[in-house]
């Protein structure tokens, strides 16, 4: 099991890891596809040739882009402006505050298995020397009893919505200290520009930390152990070795940070002590041992899957005993930060299912609401009437079960909402909403959302600073949530939703399981829908045409040959990586236009990776270059470019240059006003004709151009595939420089696996499970 991020993308900017390189490459050989070579003949070609898109390929590592940027937004007008990136943050570390508070109050330690020996043992050893509190061995594997469904305590008369108080901005480290930190990375040969980071990240007497433990240079995103290594060398001289416990106490942290940007929550024991090897450390049990004793990591001990939630019979005798007290478990080392979430989001799961959802409406009045739909869209309306977790796959065809769902369940009186990923998704699904009869009274223009309508994104409802607001108990203020793009949700996201609903609320959870999983760690959707502890409800609608053919193809491991009369899947083989630029730019600034009738504006490049002669930078300087020339007089960028903002890790939201001034460059994104500070611009902000699929998951445009790297073949996957192709609203074209290697990654690589723990949480706390 690989501990490092498992991607070919570099790292959004702001992102950990962000500077690395990725597999952007050049152009493979041509495909025996009987295409056009020249794009412009692609699109003019015969209207009944069939789209052989099993000679056309796609790239990707399963591992999410760190650094999908983010959904930014500004304050009313009325409030202090304060950055949707900025009250994300507060509104994490509430919850955050409030899952450590709930930790305090436990008295025994984690649930650990029985019998163990050799390093489990004394693994655990070392973590019952600092915790508090002893729990019988014989109780490790008892089952509590299940949770009885209760009823939802009769709703009050619910409060207007109140507005938070603003939360002052955190200042960031004081100059005095930022000069300190600088003056001891001098001193040990590492970047004086890390200074500044250093210094927030490190908190106070960062500089002495530094020098007292220069491992602890590994905190900082982006450094290596072997970059930290010469810095602790340059400080300590003849006192630094490979054994020093403080660089396997670094280390053991480095690594858990890396599993966890490859999308895991924990690691097992094995996993990271073959890890901890491989960089050097030559003990690496007493380097965990020693991490977990100082706090930076915690152990658990979970039975193997099959025996998580089995209740095995009571044993007859001594010897029965003894075989039950030595049940196989694994063990694994996680972070505190997402182990914690991870249990945290169990807890808010096991709320929703094993309570009685608030009486709204009569089942009379939602079994009506559910005759007037019709399919699986009744069917969902049917699960949400008696459940409080409900989940719900489909492709893009879909969200019109949702859409009827957000409706009926208005029309009964529930204060319901749903939230998206991104802006794109948001304002898709509010025009969804607008056609099929909700908020008809909020007129809007297709980019926009009205003002009252019930759709807001994930970060936005989170933050504050979008939906319905919290009452006075600090719960959203809503009935109903539906959240679109679920697979997106990482176990902190996902922690916060559900801590955030009152008792008594409904949560769907809806979305496509084959497109790539969340940029954070777990795999919550995925997960859930494995664990079959709630209503789960697959939309038999199909996604229409040879697009949503191909698409659905891709899903089942199958790249099958497409019929597009209308040149709505055109594929376009390229030599080398030269060949591959060109024809990206005659495709999206000349051909897709003119032959297809989507301007430029509105066709999205998808390619693997940001690095490399065939990477987003590449063909971003490219289409720049062609479409809004220019000496980038603005930190690079001038008003007309198409961009990417990126305010934190996980999210991308595409938007243009405006202007820029000295408050920071002036973006529009989805029609909203963002504006980055002059020393964030670097950091956050990139060029966006070209995107990578991480990056594009969540919304669609009328035309996409997925570019195919000859080089990056090797990182092919079928989650990449379908994502790439699914973005594609009228029009696909393929610029293939990989042959066969795309139909190989369809059939034969599907999405790596990721360690967690939210099965094995989840089963004690479910009844019937």
């Amino acid at each position: 099991m690989s501990t490092e991020p498992e991607t070919t993308e570099d790292a959004e900017p702001g992102a950990p890891g962000a500077g690395s390189t990725s597999a952007g490459g050049t152009g493979g050989g041509q495909t025996g596809a009987a295409r056009p070579a020249s794009a412009e003949e692609a699109l003019a070609g015969s209207e009944n040739a069939p789209a052989d898109t099993g000679q056309a390929a796609s790239k990707e590592g399963t591992r999410a882009d760190t650094g999908q940027a983010a959904d930014a937004g500004g304050g009313d007008a009325g409030t202090p402006q304060v950055s949707e990136a900025e009250a994300e943050l507060r509104a994490q570390q509430v919850e955050r505050e409030r899952i450590e508070q709930r930790k305090a109050e436990k008295k025994a330690p984690i649930a650990s298995g029985t019998k163990l020996s050799g390093k489990a043992a004394d693994l655990l050893a070392a973590v019952r020397a600092v915790e508090s509190g002893e729990k019988p061995s014989a109780t490790v594997f008892e089952e509590p009893p299940p949770a009885p469904r209760r009823s939802a305590p009769e709703p009050e008369r619910r409060p207007r919505p109140v507005t938070p108080e603003p939360v002052s901005v955190p200042a960031g480290p004081a100059p005095e200290a930022v000069r300190a930190v600088r003056q001891v990375l001098g001193e040990g040969g590492a970047p004086e520009v890390l200074a500044p980071q250093a210094a927030a990240v490190l908190g106070e007497g960062a500089d002495e930390q530094l020098r007292a433990d220069p491992w602890q240079l590994l905190r900082i995103a982006g450094v290596r152990p072997e970059q930290a290594d010469g810095f602790a060398r340059a400080l300590l001289g003849a006192e630094c070795g490979p054994d020093d416990a403080r660089r396997g106490r670094a280390v053991t942290g480095w690594l858990l940070e890396q599993a966890a940007l490859a999308g895991h929550t924990v690691l097992e024991m094995p996993a990271l002590l073959a890890a901890l090897a491989q960089r050097g450390v030559p003990e690496p049990d007493s380097a965990v041992q020693d991490a977990i004793a100082e706090g930076e990591a915690l152990v658990f001990q979970d039975a193997l899957e099959g025996e998580a939630g089995a209740s095995a019979p009571a044993p007859a005798d001594g010897e029965g005993a003894e075989e039950d007290e030595e049940r196989p478990v694994r063990v694994l080392v996680g972070l505190e930060r997402y182990a914690m979430a991870e249990e945290s989001l169990a807890d808010g799961l096991a709320r929703l299912v094993n309570s009685a959802p608030k009486q709204d409406g009569s089942a009379e009045e939602w079994e009506r609401a559910a005759a007037a739909a019709q399919g699986s869209a009744a069917e969902l309306i049917r699960a949400v009437a008696g459940q409080g977790l409900v989940l719900h796959t489909g492709g893009e065809a879909s969200l019109a079960e949702p859409a009827a769902l957000l409706t009926a369940a208005r029309s009964l009186g529930l204060r319901a909402w749903a939230a998206t990923h991104g802006r794109i998704g948001r304002n898709r699904f509010a025009a969804l909403l607008r056609r099929s009869g909700q908020a008809v009274d909020a007129p809007g223009q297709a980019d926009e959302v009205p003002v009252d309508s019930p759709v807001a994104t994930v970060s936005g409802l989170l933050a504050g600073l979008e939906g319905p607001g919290r009452d006075t108990d600090g719960a959203l203020d809503l009935d109903l949530l539906v959240v679109l793009d679920a697979p997106q949700l990482d176990v902190e996201t996902a922690a916060l939703l559900t801590e955030s609903l009152p008792d008594g609320a409904r949560l769907v959870l809806a979305g496509d399981p084959a497109v790539l999983w969340s940029a954070g760690p777990g795999r919550v959707f995925a997960d859930l829908l494995a664990a079959r502890i709630c209503p789960q409800v697959a939309s038999r609608r199909p996604d229409p045409g040879p697009l949503g053919e191909l698409v659905s193809g891709i899903g089942i491991g199958e790249l099958n040959q497409v019929e597009a009369p209308g040149k709505e899947v055109v594929i376009v083989p390229v030599r080398d990586a030269g060949e591959a630029v060109h024809r990206t730019v005659q495709l999206v600034v000349d051909s897709v236009p003119r032959a297809i009738g989507v301007p430029a504006e509105e066709t999205q490049v998808i390619t693997p990776g940001h690095g490399g002669a065939v990477g987003t930078r590449a063909l971003n300087a490219a289409l720049k270059e062609r479409l809004n020339p220019g000496p980038g007089r603005f930190g690079g960028f001038d008003p007309g470019d198409r961009i990417v903002h990126s305010p934190a890790p996980g999210r991308a939201l595409p938007g243009r240059v405006v202007t820029a001034d000295a408050e920071g460059l002036h973006l529009s994104c989805e029609g909203e006003t963002v504006v980055v500070p002059k020393e964030r611009v670097e950091q956050s902000v990139r060029h966006g004709w070209a995107l990578t699929a991480h990056q594009a998951v969540g919304s669609r445009w009328p035309a996409v151009v997925v570019v195919l790297p000859g080089d990056a073949a090797q990182a092919l996957s079928r989650p990449w595939v379908y994502t790439a192709f699914g973005r594609a609203d009228r029009h696909l074209s393929v610029v293939h420089g990989v042959e066969q290697a795309l139909p190989r990654a369809v059939a034969e690589v599907p999405a790596k696996p990721r360690t967690t723990r939210l099965p094995v949480l989840l089963a004690p706390q479910i009844s019937g499970t």
